[in-house]
């Protein structure tokens, strides 16, 4: 038996008798508040999302199908033993039985109208919230990069690889996570505290939940489909949050193939050897069917288009440890629910696969510790730049990073690459000035409280504004060029939405961009990368120009350029308005972009303080819109003192469903950043209308 109970943002908290109550009682609730959510995440597993909103999908199931995703989960369930076998099914079980109501979601309203039919949805399988993890993390990784640093290498030459990865390069990609010991907090306790930072998709990636039994009480963010609380929670006894490592966990191999027969062979490090194909349809709602050749060689799935090369092909394949393994992580689920100090944390993920994370622990008996957790090859960093080249590189087994560290007095993660040898797992990081914001921060906060962490979460003082003033002009310029170099000297370098400083930099930065994409040196970034339009995001030349450009400020092979473009840029960024004028959030949906659809999220086109590389992530497309498409996607505080003290939110709200009052109602204290404190108390929380959603 299970009953559900909301607080007043229409956050579920669930209390059961038993795990399997308790799994099917999420999995039903996940299913009527994100009922279509989930389902789209299930489709995007099997490669169908195309059957629901048409050739939008096509790009996605193209990768699913060759990344083989659907199948990676299925053969990942098969494996599970037990009583992880019966909480996955549980609730998927759960599921089932909420989409009666997950079903009346307004958008499949909307597509049925467009398209002119009812689509039926199909039960949920058993493997399904598996799967939902494997997508939540299989773009995650850092493989795409590797295809960009070929891109770079094949265009404009290998001695440019490193200008664009760097450590002054800004990966879209990232989190912040810190950890105070007990010496250095109010209550004498440890406090943990971050924000994962991700797209801001519509609905919220994580939803706050609460999962109660007669084995634990947890609170934390569950990715809806998924059962548990995987990346952050708190059990009362025991706390924890996760970065990104940045870790090199996927090999890319770049493979030469050929037709054969009816099939196709790749040259391995033994000859030419078979590749299993496997050959299906998207049915594509609306559109024409799309015949897909999903190839596997023994290193990987080769997941990019195939491109002609004298009487060969060439394709790139990954070597995923999720896939090789047959292992999602699944197992770390229920024993982080049952965790009740800092080291049964730290076990628990030792049986995490995918992405590689940076843990912080902590428990009420004061002990923090960081760990990495995760999966990676066995690889030396110089095997981490660039693809591997399949006839020469053979597949190097799995590991696991080392063992946990005690922290006793701060410990701060922001992707930045790690002091310790024996962690640092990839090949480029982001800077480390969010990392050095966040110690700085914390040290002017004597002793903290989770309050006090608004400072932190809110910081807008950002990386790249010294390198552009580096590069200022001195002497007589024009007066608009001139007006724009004494606003930017004059600027205190926050990036505040009310701020004319940071809006001249913001327009004078993006017209950098602009103008360096346009240089002779790097415009045949600009050529078609050929490896599939799903890694189009990842190969935006002015993301990564804008990512880079302290380094390319600097570049020899600009440097006789540089000068007539800053002083376009400044005399172009002189009128530029505050940076809050075109600094609005950008909300992404599925039905973006599908004609005669309106997406919902109009509501939260405001101003929003922050940028890409500061603590307050609201990161953007210099050169392509100030619009903020990424950032974080959730702020968590959690208290080992005392729990109701804890505070969290996220950029939306509980519920997936557009009419909701909770589909948005958490969205003003989020772009205050005013976190909300943790209801705990029973008696304090409505009991669910089982009829509706929240």
């Amino acid at each position: 038996m299970a009953e559900v109970f909301r607080d007043p943002h229409g956050i579920p908290h669930i209390r059961a008798t038993d795990i399997r109550d308790l799994a099917r009682a999420q999995g039903e609730v996940t299913a009527r508040d994100r009922g279509w959510q989930v389902e789209v995440d299930r489709l995007r597993t099997a490669g169908r999302l195309s059957e629901l909103i048409g050739e939008t999908g096509c790009a996605w199931d193209v990768f699913a199908r060759r990344a083989r995703l659907d199948d990676t989960a299925r053969r990942a369930f098969a494996l599970l033993e037990g009583e992880t076998r019966d909480f996955v099914a549980d609730y998927a079980s759960g599921v089932r039985r909420g989409m009666a109501l997950g079903r009346r979601a307004a958008e499949f309203a909307a597509l049925d109208e467009r398209f002119g039919d009812a689509v039926p949805l199909t039960p949920w399988e058993d493997h399904d919230p598996l799967g939902v993890l494997h997508v939540a993390h299989a773009l995650f990784s850092t493989f795409p990069a590797v295809l960009w640093r070929e891109h770079v290498a094949q265009t404009i030459g290998d001695e440019w690889v490193d200008v664009f990865s760097g450590e002054a390069a800004v990966p879209t990609s990232g989190s912040n996570a810190w950890a105070l010991h007990g010496s250095r907090t109010a209550s004498g306790r440890p406090l943990l505290a971050g924000d994962p930072h991700r797209m801001f998709e519509l609905p919220g990636v994580y939803q706050q939940i609460r999962l109660a039994c007669d084995e634990f009480d947890v609170v934390g963010f569950a990715f809806p489909g998924v059962p548990g609380v995987p990346h952050f929670g708190h059990t009362g006894q025991a706390a924890w949050g996760i970065t990104n490592a940045i870790a090199h966990n996927v090999d890319v191999f770049a493979e030469r193939l050929r037709r054969r027969g009816g099939g196709y062979e790749a040259l391995g490090l033994d000859g030419w050897e078979p590749v299993d194909v496997q050959r299906s349809v998207v049915r594509v709602r609306g559109g024409a069917d799309v015949e897909v050749e999903a190839l596997e060689t023994s290193r990987g799935c080769v997941v990019t288009d195939l491109q002609s090369h004298g009487d060969e092909l060439r394709g790139w394949s990954i070597r995923h440890p999720a896939r090789a393994d047959s292992d999602l992580g699944a197992r770390a689920l229920l024993p982080l629910l049952r965790a009740r100090t800092a080291r049964d944390v730290v076990t628990a993920f030792g049986s995490w696969v995918d992405p590689v994370n940076r843990v912080l622990a902590a428990d009420r008996d004061g002990q923090v510790l960081s760990a990495t957790v995760g999966t990676v090859p066995e690889r030396p960093r110089s095997q981490r730049r660039r693809a591997l080249a399949a006839e020469v590189v053979t597949p190097a087994p799995d590991r696991a990073p080392g063992e946990a560290r005690s922290v006793a007095d701060v410990a701060v993660d922001a992707n930045e690459r790690p002091s310790v040898s024996g962690i640092d797992l990839g090949w480029a990081y982001p800077s480390s000035h969010r990392a050095r914001r966040i110690r700085h921060l914390i040290d002017s906060l004597r002793p903290p409280q989770p309050t006090d962490l608004v400072a932190v979460w809110g910081d807008t003082d950002g990386s790249v504004p010294a390198a552009i003033r580096a590069a200022l002009p001195t002497g007589d310029l024009p007066p608009a060029a001139s007006a724009a170099r004494d606003a930017l000297l004059d600027w205190d370098g926050r990036m505040d939405a009310d701020s004319t400083g940071a809006g001249v930099y913001a327009a004078v930065r993006a017209a950098l961009v602009r103008a360096v994409c346009a240089h002779p040196a790097i415009a045949p970034l600009r050529t078609p990368h050929g490896f599939g339009s799903v890694f189009d995001p990842w190969m935006g030349v002015e993301s990564r120009i804008a990512g880079a450009l302290p380094r390319l400020l600097a570049h020899p092979a600009l440097r006789s350029a540089i000068g007539a473009f800053v002083v376009e840029a400044l005399t172009e960024g002189a009128d530029a308005p505050t940076w809050g004028t075109t600094h609005r959030m950008l909300p992404l949906h599925v039905l973006d972009g599908i004609p005669g659809i309106d997406p919902p999220g109009a509501q939260f086109d405001v101003p929003l303080s922050g940028d890409d590389d500061t603590v307050r992530c609201t990161g953007s497309s210099p050169g392509v819109t100030d619009r903020s498409w990424r950032g974080s996607v959730a702020r968590w505080a959690w208290d080992l003192a005392d729990r109701e003290e804890s505070l969290w939110s996220v950029p939306f709200g509980a519920s997936g469903d557009p009419t909701s009052p909770h589909f948005g109602d958490q969205h003003p204290a989020w772009v205050d950043v005013r976190p909300t404190r943790i209801i705990t108390d029973w008696s304090a929380l409505a009991i669910d209308d089982p009829a509706g959603a929240a």
